[in-house]
C-alpha cells in the first residue's frame, strides 16, 4: 500500500514558483523583457502600438494584405484597421476550412481622453478638460507627471503627431489634488468620488499672453497657450475637434525590486499580451494552420466600434482567405481555435480579502489559463468547454509551458471581461490566457518577468501546433 505522502504527491495538485521548478528560465526572461520594456515605453496609445508593430512586422517579412491576391503557405501579411487595430497572419500549409489558430489581445489601455473642446482658463491657470476612458480609479491620476500623446488633423488635411512629456527635456502635465489640511469634506466622499470626472482637469500653463494688445483680451493664459500651439504645431482651437489626444502617465517602464524580478509600467493590461503574442507570431515560419494574431482596440469600453472586436474585421479576413482558397468560410470559423490573450488579476496579499486564494493566480507561477471571467453568475463571459481546456493543458504540459489557473477574485466581489466572448460568438472555440498583473488598471501596473516569458512560450506552442 502507498504511503500518505506518496498518495498526496500522486493525487493532489499545486503550482510552484518558476525559479524553483524551471530555474533556467530566469536568464531567458531577463533578456526577453528588456525589449518588452522598450516596446511598452514607446507604445502608449493604440496608434503608437499599431505603428510600432507594423514596423517590426515589415522588418520580419510581412506585407500589407490585399484581398484580391492569392497567398501561399508561409506568406506573411498584416491588416491595418484604421491605425488603431491590427492583425498579423502567417498562411498555413492547410486550407483554412481545417481551422486557424487565433491569438487575440488588445492594445487600448485605461487613460484620459481630451474632450472635443478641452482648453479653458480659470484663475489664470490654463487647463485641458478630460474624459476618462475605461475602468479607472480616478484618484490615482492626480498629483503625478502626465504626458500628452495623439494626433491632430488640420483643416488642410495635414496632421500633427503629439508626444510631449516622455523626453527628459520635455515638460510634463499635472492634475491637482486637495491638500490634506483642507480635505475635511473630501474625506467624506466615497472612493469613487474622491476625484470626480469633471475635476480631472490637466494643468498645462500659467503665464499670460504679453504681446501687443494683451490688456484688451480676456483669458490671456489660454491665449498664450494657443499662440504656443499655433507657432509650434500650426494649430488653432478648432483643430481639437479633429483630434485624438490621450493623457497618459509620463515615464518609461522600470525594473522593480532589489532582484529586478518585476516590471512597473503603464499599460501592461493588455500590451504585455500584445507583445508576447507579437513575438510568437513573428517567429512563426511555416505553420500547419494559418495564424491570425489580433491587436484589438476598444476592449476597455466593451470592444465597441469599427476597431473593437464587436466589429467583423477578423471574421471578414477569415472569409476572404476562405474565398481565396475556394473553401467555406463558416466551416473555417467553426474549426478555428483562439487564445484570448488578456491579463489575469494576480493575488495581492495586501488586499487578500478580495481574492479566493485557492482559485487565484500568482506572480512567478506562469501564464494564467482562465476558463471564464465575468461577474456574479458568470455574467458577460465566454465559459470555455472542458474539451478545449483539456486540449490546451495537454499542449502546455507537453511543451513544458509554465501555467496556472485562476478565477477573477471572489464570486460576489466584482468581475470583468475580455474579448473572448466576441471571438466565441463568431463560432470560434476560445479560452483566456495571459500574464498575472498586480494593480491592474492603475497608472503603473506590476508584472513578473518570469510570467511574461512563460506567456510568450504559451503562444509559441499554440501557434506552432
Amino acid at each position: 500500500m502507498k504511503s500518505a505522502k506518496e498518495l498526496q504527491k500522486e493525487l493532489t495538485y499545486s503550482v510552484g514558483h518558476i525559479s524553483k521548478t524551471n530555474p533556467e528560465m530566469w536568464a531567458k526572461s531577463v533578456d526577453f523583457c528588456e525589449a518588452y520594456k522598450d516596446f511598452l515605453s514607446n507604445s502608449k496609445t493604440e496608434r503608437e502600438s499599431v505603428s510600432n508593430i507594423i514596423e517590426m512586422a515589415k522588418a520580419n517579412g510581412y506585407e500589407e494584405y490585399c484581398p484580391y491576391k492569392k497567398y501561399n503557405a508561409g506568406d506573411k501579411v498584416y491588416i491595418n484597421n484604421r491605425n488603431r487595430a491590427l492583425m498579423l497572419s502567417t498562411i498555413g500549409q492547410l486550407t483554412v476550412d481545417n481551422g486557424t489558430h487565433i491569438v487575440a489581445s488588445h492594445i487600448d489601455v485605461p487613460r484620459l481622453d481630451l474632450k472635443p473642446m478641452p482648453m479653458y482658463e480659470s484663475s489664470e491657470i490654463g487647463y485641458l478638460k478630460t474624459h476618462y476612458y475605461g475602468g479607472v480609479k480616478r484618484y490615482q491620476w492626480a498629483a503625478m507627471p502626465l504626458a500628452i500623446h495623439g494626433v491632430i488633423y488640420k483643416e488642410d488635411g495635414s496632421f500633427e503627431t503629439l508626444n510631449i512629456g516622455e523626453n527628459e527635456n520635455d515638460p510634463v502635465f499635472y492634475i491637482s489634488d486637495l491638500l490634506p489640511h483642507l480635505a475635511k469634506d473630501q474625506r467624506e466622499r466615497k472612493m469613487n468620488d474622491v476625484l470626480r470626472g469633471e475635476e480631472m482637469n490637466v494643468i498645462v500653463s500659467s503665464l499670460p499672453f504679453t504681446g501687443e494688445g494683451a490688456d484688451e483680451v480676456s483669458e490671456a493664459v489660454k491665449l498664450a497657450t494657443l499662440v504656443y500651439l499655433n507657432e509650434t504645431y500650426g494649430l488653432t482651437e478648432k483643430d481639437f475637434l479633429r483630434a485624438e489626444i490621450e493623457v497618459v502617465p509620463a515615464g518609461k517602464a522600470r525594473d522593480v525590486g532589489f532582484d529586478r524580478s518585476m516590471i512597473a509600467g503603464y499599460g501592461h493590461d493588455d500590451r504585455v499580451c500584445a507583445y508576447t503574442s507579437l513575438m510568437a507570431e513573428l517567429e512563426t515560419k511555416n505553420p500547419t494552420k494559418t495564424t491570425v494574431t489580433i491587436f484589438a482596440d476598444k476592449e476597455e469600453i466593451g470592444s465597441a466600434g469599427a476597431t473593437g472586436l464587436c466589429a467583423d474585421y477578423f471574421i471578414n479576413y477569415i472569409h476572404n482567405l476562405a474565398l481565396m482558397q475556394g473553401v467555406n468560410g463558416y466551416v473555417a470559423l467553426n474549426q478555428s481555435k483562439c487564445l484570448s490573450a488578456d491579463v489575469g488579476a494576480a493575488y495581492d496579499p495586501t488586499f487578500a480579502d478580495a481574492y479566493e486564494a485557492r482559485n487565484s493566480c500568482y506572480i512567478n507561477k506562469g501564464a494564467v489559463l482562465t476558463k471564464y471571467t465575468g461577474s456574479g453568475g458568470k455574467g458577460g463571459t465566454n465559459d470555455c468547454g472542458a474539451e478545449f481546456m483539456a486540449e490546451m493543458i495537454a499542449l502546455f504540459d507537453e511543451k513544458g509551458v509554465c501555467w496556472q489557473s485562476q478565477e477573477l477574485g471572489k464570486v460576489d466581489q466584482g468581475g470583468g471581461g475580455t474579448v473572448a466572448r466576441y471571438i466565441a460568438e463568431a463560432d470560434v472555440t476560445t479560452v483566456d490566457i495571459g500574464v498575472p498583473v498586480i494593480s491592474m488598471h492603475a497608472p503603473w501596473e506590476l508584472v513578473s518577468k518570469l510570467d511574461v516569458y512563460a506567456t510568450y512560450e504559451a503562444f509559441v506552442a499554440f501557434l506552432n501546433r
